[in-house]
């Protein structure tokens, strides 16, 4: 911050900077020096007091703060002699301590001393160092408002105006193109812009893509629902075998459309900032023996196994949603899991100290590229197309987590299976 590079800047404009540095600077070893002296005293105070706990505790065999009525404890100074003797006499008068303290005080000071000054030596030592780690803090506020000054003296011109709204009308929605003024003074104006139309054609295409996929989602129950109907309104009505195809294949796939349609809503209402987040305190290992014995009477094709876990996980969540999250890796894991092969539960602290809860499987895995899109709506590999799903539940779940502040861990293996990480800050 001192060492100002920028062209056009006013040596008073330096100067403030500077000053705004060292100012920081000065609080900051003002409050290291507070706390130095604060420890500092604390320590002499705590060495006195067990010094005298021990001379006592030599000498009459206890130290405690009852006995204050039963004995009086005082301190005499000798200045001719240099002495501070510190006398202990019980409730008759007797002399049960008598200790030449002052020794002990003369050292314990000199200790503290030497601390002080090797404090300060440190303080000293550090100083260039906090300096530029202070310059280096304050740098991006610098250049803001540096930035910020510019703009203020910049003088736009009629012609700089009309340079501008030539070129944005020459943009179309729906191409790549990029702003291009051809003025340097337009430069930083040019690249925020372009950054802006980049960022609004990605929301667009992922606009497009999510209709996309939600119609193709649609349209498959829709056409099976209508050509049933079709068939019972031809020749169904009389044929009790076509009839009741009909009736399971409409039910199941009505069914499927109103899970679809559900997903839908509850990612555009929580994209809409319209679902809310009751947090409470709730206790994951709780949680997870719940969720464990839900899915132990409700999947009987599955054994589940749930890790004997710690105690006390507790956080502020939303234990509905979360439980959500979890069932629906659950789902997963149950979808591509060979019947009989187990499913595993699990939860704790992570080494960082966080909490977590996992589903771990040992069905088809997956590879690496499709690990990196799992989260996207309606992203399904080639491996899984054959298996019933919306391609919704993953991005559900991430929604909630990072609602959460928390994130995933995932490990994953092609043929060997699958385990997942629910990593959650605790309370």
């Amino acid at each position: 911050m001192g060492r100002i590079k920028e062209k056009g800047i006013s040596e008073d404009q330096k100067k403030r900077v500077i000053s705004i540095t060292r100012k920081l600077h000065r609080n900051l070893i003002r409050k290291k020096l507070g706390i130095y002296i604060l420890s500092d005293v604390l320590l002499f105070a705590a060495a006195l007091f067990t010094y005298f706990v021990g001379l006592e505790t030599a000498a009459t065999g206890s130290f405690t703060f009852s006995n204050l009525k039963e004995r009086t404890r005082q301190l005499h100074s000798f200045k001719s002699t240099g002495r501070l003797l510190y006398r202990v006499k019980d409730e008759a008068g007797k002399q049960l301590l008598n200790v030449d303290v002052a020794p002990f005080l003369r050292a314990a000071l000199a200790v503290l001393i030497v601390v002080a000054v090797l404090q300060l030596l440190s303080l000293l030592f550090r100083y260039g160092g906090e300096d530029k780690r202070i310059r280096r803090i304050l740098n991006p506020i610098n250049e803001i408002a540096l930035r910020a000054d510019e703009l203020s003296r910049f003088a736009y011109t009629e012609d700089k105006y009309q340079l501008l709204e030539d070129a944005i009308g020459r943009i179309r929605p729906g191409e790549e193109e990029k702003l291009s003024f051809g003025d340097d003074d337009l430069a930083g104006i040019e690249a925020a812009m372009n950054n802006l139309l980049i960022r609004m054609r990605d929301t667009y295409r992922q606009q497009a893509r999510f209709v996309n996929d939600a119609s193709h989602e649609l349209r498959t129950p829709i056409a099976v629902i209508e050509g049933y109907a079709n068939m019972l309104d031809r020749w169904g009505k009389e044929d009790s075998r076509i009839l009741d195809e009909s009736i399971t294949a409409i039910r199941n796939e009505s069914g499927h459309m109103k899970h679809l349609v559900e997903q839908l809503l509850f990612l555009a209402r929580g994209d809409s900032g319209k679902t809310q987040v009751a947090r409470e305190e709730t206790d994951l290992a709780d949680m997870m023996q719940e969720v464990y014995e839900e899915s132990f009477m409700i999947d009987e094709a599955h054994p589940y196994r749930f890790r004997p876990a710690e105690r006390n996980l507790k956080m502020l969540a939303d234990q509905g949603l979360l439980k959500q999250a979890v069932r629906i890796l659950i789902d997963n894991a149950a979808k591509y899991t060979k019947a009989g092969d187990e499913i595993i539960l699990g939860c704790g602290h992570t080494e960082s100290g966080d909490l977590y809860v996992s589903v771990q499987d040992t069905g088809i895995g997956m590879a690496e590229a499709d690990v990196q899109h799992m989260f996207e709506r309606f992203y399904r590999s080639d491996e899984v197309r054959t298996y019933k799903g919306t391609g919704l539940g993953l991005s559900i779940a991430k929604w909630i987590v990072d609602k959460h502040d928390g994130h995933f861990e995932i490990l994953s293996r092609t043929g060997l299976g699958t385990r997942i990480r629910i990593v959650l800050p605790a309370a």
